[in-house]
């Protein structure tokens, strides 16, 4: 801003601004008759139209229920893994379809998300530190004047009740929404790989894009003679060696078989793959890449017990920066050197792998609540004395104000706050009432998806009943998750058949379940478009509180909640169908440690039957009575506790890496 001087100088210094400044526009105002005030203001770049431009048309189509393409065709015409129909038009499958709504899905909640934050180290620090972290997601305040460091070196846990923000803050970091130096590069595992046309070996190769940036920095670190830029410089040629262009695909390949791809499997198409192989695509990419910040959101989801056997022991040497969330208490304990605990808007450090965050988090507790109880009795104290002899002899008197100034100055360094406890989450399934055995009957069943394919079972026999209490474990792709289609009847029998009780009710969960919800609506609207015979909207109410949602959580939309919260919503859908038999598939992904042991709780108090996939080790400890091996085309009874599987696979993880080391030399 700047003043002229009457109209006679007021056209020069128009004419030096536009000259000095010509991307930016001027406005004057007069405030006196012999003088202008003259605003130059900076006029928005190419670039910061083009995105105005995007929102405006993102905004429209949201409105008028259209999708715009944001996708960028090759120069000899775009590819897609769908197939055209008659009209011309694209035909996505359902899995194509559905990567596409949490694309759009993910586009929407960084819009609605607000994040503040100062870089806090020097910009060539391989460290992070971000002060007066706070975000705001939908108008609801997540983080507040939070402070995030990270350091080089250790791995972190990122623990908190569901719905707190921990997938929102690796989202910040992930899109760099916050002041993060360039020189950090960042892999923000989500999920797995989406199905496509490209080989396991494309996908992994394809992130070797990392390198031209890295060669690119390097060459500008060079001319600089700091020690932080020397160090940085020294950790990127070390990189630069690691994804060495020439030894590219053989790197890729070992990866991909450390995690139990086959020669011929890294050359299948990725859309060929279940969830759990393409979970581990995805990984594959991140150990490919190796970037100073790891970013992993429930890395688990999907994978076996031998996949999480494998990653927990590659992630645990992890050199540079590893934040992760996860639900698995034993998995955190191998992998972690420290602990952010999200609570109360703030992030809280605490140093050790889990369970010495569950020690000294109690014991910090159990302090604060001594140091409150002990500051209220001296208030207490000090209120009576000042009531009874405030007014009374002179020396009274005066030793009640000066018990008042101690008291006044006791207020003013700042009280203990009162311990308050988390917020216990109960699940409820209701009683089923009894069926007559036998409640499922497996006679002779084979299964394959083609004519042509192999067997996933050959031969089975077994009965389950409502009194089953049975975990099935075995690696991705010997079929645990299509054992529960054929049960629930989503799939038929190749060879053989499957008698059920006629009036059997069954209830399956699945991985995807919750991602099938729809988000417009609130989860109060969606259970009573579900349940219409629930006439008064306050009775569901009381049923989606059963479940751990409670408040706003109930009426605003599906898509402003948390997955962990998605998946309540799930499992009070579930729950009020009244099932006989339970067929849970992966039920613990995005749920916290407070909510799985809730599930716990609720199933070991179900009357009805129980059949369980999980990756979960401890879930599996505190419900399943039998552990069943789906591998080789049949089903196995393993003599022995969930523990002692996990040993098992350990030693065969081991046993097969020292026998590589061998081959190799």
């Amino acid at each position: 801003m700047q003043s002229c001087k009457t109209s006679s100088y007021r056209s020069i210094c128009f004419a030096i601004i536009k000259i000095c400044n010509p991307d930016r526009y001027l406005v004057t105002y007069t405030f006196h008759q012999d003088y202008y005030l003259i605003f130059y203001l900076k006029m928005p770049s190419d670039a910061k139209k083009r995105e105005q431009q995007r929102k405006k048309e993102a905004a429209k189509a949201r409105q008028g229920g259209k999708k715009t393409n944001n996708a960028r065709a090759d120069d000899d015409g775009s590819k897609t893994n769908g197939s055209l129909n008659e009209n011309g038009s694209i035909e996505l499958s359902t899995e194509e379809a559905l990567c596409q709504k949490l694309e759009a899905d993910a586009r929407l909640n960084a819009e609605a998300r607000a994040c503040t934050g100062s870089l806090a180290v020097h910009p060539k620090s391989r460290d992070i530190k971000i002060a007066n972290f706070s975000i705001t997601f939908h108008g609801s305040e997540m983080l507040q004047d939070a402070l995030l460091e990270l350091n080089c070196g250790r791995r972190y846990g990122l623990l908190g009740a569901n719905g707190c923000g921990k997938s929102t803050i690796l989202a910040v970091l992930g899109n760099r929404e916050v002041p993060i130096p360039e020189h950090i590069d960042i892999f923000h595992l989500t999920r797995e790989m989406p199905a496509s046309d490209k080989t396991a070996l494309q996908c992994v190769m394809e992130v070797d894009e990392e390198r031209v940036r890295l060669e690119k920095l390097a060459e500008e670190l060079v001319s600089c003679e700091d020690d932080e830029s020397q160090e940085q410089l020294m950790d990127i040629y070390e990189r630069l060696d690691e994804i060495s262009a020439d030894t590219a695909e053989a790197r890729a390949a070992n990866i991909l078989h450390g995690l139990g791809f086959t020669r011929q499997m890294q050359m299948q198409k990725t859309k060929d793959f279940s969830g759990g192989w393409r979970m581990r695509i995805a990984l594959a990419r991140a150990l490919y890449v190796k970037p100073h910040l790891l970013l992993l959101d429930e890395p688990t989801n999907h994978l076996d017990l031998d996949a999480c056997v494998w990653l927990e022991e590659e992630l645990k040497h992890y050199k540079r920066i590893l934040v992760i969330i996860s639900h698995s208490q034993d998995f955190l304990n191998g992998i972690c050197t420290n602990i952010i605990h999200v609570n109360k808007k703030r992030l809280k450090y605490y140093t050790g792998n889990y369970d010495a965050f569950v020690r000294t988090r109690l014991e910090l507790l159990e302090n604060q609540m001594k140091q409150y109880n002990w500051e209220q009795d001296q208030i207490n104290h000090m209120k009576n004395y000042i009531a009874r002899f405030g007014h009374g002899s002179a020396k009274l008197a005066r030793q009640a104000q000066s018990k008042e100034k101690t008291l006044a100055k006791m207020v003013a360094s700042g009280l203990t706050e009162k311990v308050t406890t988390d917020k216990v989450v109960n699940f409820y399934f209701p009683s089923c009432g009894k069926v007559p055995p036998p409640v499922i009957m497996v006679q002779n069943v084979s299964f394959r998806y083609h004519d042509k394919g192999p067997f996933i079972y050959k031969n089975l026999e077994f009965g389950i009943d409502l009194d089953t209490r049975v975990a099935l474990v075995g690696p991705n792709g010997a079929g645990k998750s299509t054992l529960l289609k054929l049960l629930y009847g989503d799939l038929v029998p190749t060879e053989g058949m499957i008698r059920k009780n006629s009036h059997l009710r069954i209830a399956r969960y699945h991985q995807h379940l919750h991602e099938l919800l729809d988000l417009d609506i609130s989860p109060l609207d969606y259970m009573l478009k579900c349940f219409p015979e629930v006439k008064e909207r306050e009775e569901m109410r009381k049923i989606i509180g059963r479940y751990g949602l409670t408040g706003r959580q109930q009426v605003c939309p599906i898509r402003q909640l948390s997955d962990g919260q998605r998946c309540r919503v799930v499992f009070a859908w579930l729950a009020w169908q009244v099932p006989h038999l339970l067929l849970l598939d992966e039920p613990t992904n995005h749920l916290d440690m407070e909510t799985i042991d809730a599930l716990a709780q609720a199933i070991n108090e179900f009357d009805g039957g129980m059949m369980l996939v999980s990756h979960d080790f401890r879930l599996i400890s505190q419900v399943a009575e039998e552990i069943w091996i789906c591998e080789n085309g049949t089903v196995t009874k393993w003599e022995g506790n969930i523990l002692k599987y996990k040993e098992h696979l350990k030693s065969r993880i081991f046993r097969e890496n020292k026998e590589n080391i061998i081959k190799k030399k």
